[in-house]
């Protein structure tokens, strides 16, 4: 199958589906420093959140998510429902730094503890032009949890960044069938930096992964050939380009990622 020729290295393989059960749920707070304030009095003590939604590439034609809710948890346990732009999202629409607002609204000030995001039954995968049903599991049927502990004070408005990481989250399974297994992870840009560049020949689609400390981050070429893989935190990374066959896997090593720079391999030619 394409998708399974794309990734060559068997330990990969085996690495990116162990990271599933190693990376847990997560937010980005973006702009924290630069939010609007806004006038105590005029917001009633209310904070203004918005959540947008990013996706790391996938090897797939589309992934497509069915996003009927997004709901807010206080450490109270009370609960506030988000103006949500509810709808069928292709993930692959929102990569490579692109991202869309899926939910507003105006919280109680004070501490969130969870957000939920409430899928419907219409998820599928396209794989060679051919769509498959995604099952979700039992666990998540009643909604992706996803734990955060973050104060908002009152008359700021906040935004919220979901890094919905599309390449991970489905699983192809013995049977032949497509699981929705999510697969959310914390980004702050803040503290974090990012690797880009570009593969040659045009139209080679390849897995590019960057290792560091044992944690595996992955990405997907776009039709350009560009790839970025955000959110790392400073450090020395192996990047390793897993291209299609006929061509040689490349790695370089010894790549510095610096807080708040995007570190760029220019071009890779294969």
């Amino acid at each position: 199958m394409k998708i399974i020729k794309m990734i060559r290295d068997a330990a990969l393989v085996r690495n990116i589906n162990g990271l599933m059960y190693m990376i847990s749920f997560g937010l980005l707070f973006l702009g924290l420093a630069s939010c609007e304030n806004k006038d105590d009095e005029n917001s009633g003590g209310k904070s203004y959140l918005s959540i947008r939604m990013t996706d790391a590439p996938a090897m797939y034609d589309a992934v497509l998510i069915d996003l009927e809710a997004v709901e807010i948890t206080g450490n109270s346990g009370g609960t506030v429902l988000l103006n949500t732009n509810a709808g069928i999202y292709n993930l692959l629409d929102f990569s490579n730094g692109l991202d869309t607002l899926i939910a507003t609204g105006d919280l109680d000030a004070g501490t969130v503890s969870q957000i939920r995001l409430i899928l419907g039954p219409d998820n599928s995968v396209v794989v060679d032009n051919v769509v498959y049903p995604l099952s979700t599991p039992s666990a998540q049927q009643s909604g992706l949890k996803l734990q955060v502990h973050r104060t908002f004070e009152p008359g700021v408005s906040y935004m919220l960044l979901l890094d919905f990481d599309a390449n991970q989250s489905v699983i192809l399974k013995g049977n032949g069938e497509y699981q929705l297994k999510p697969v959310i992870r914390v980004i702050d840009a803040a503290i974090t930096g990012s690797i880009k560049g570009s593969i040659a020949p045009l139209g080679v689609m390849s897995v590019i992964t960057a290792v560091s400390g044992g944690i595996i981050y992955t990405s997907v070429n776009n039709t350009f050939g560009q790839f970025l893989l955000p959110g790392l935190p400073a450090g020395v990374y192996e990047v390793t380009v897993y291209p299609e066959i006929p061509y040689a896997d490349f790695t370089i090593s010894n790549v510095t990622v610096a807080t708040g720079v995007s570190t760029d391999l220019g071009l890779i030619v294969l």
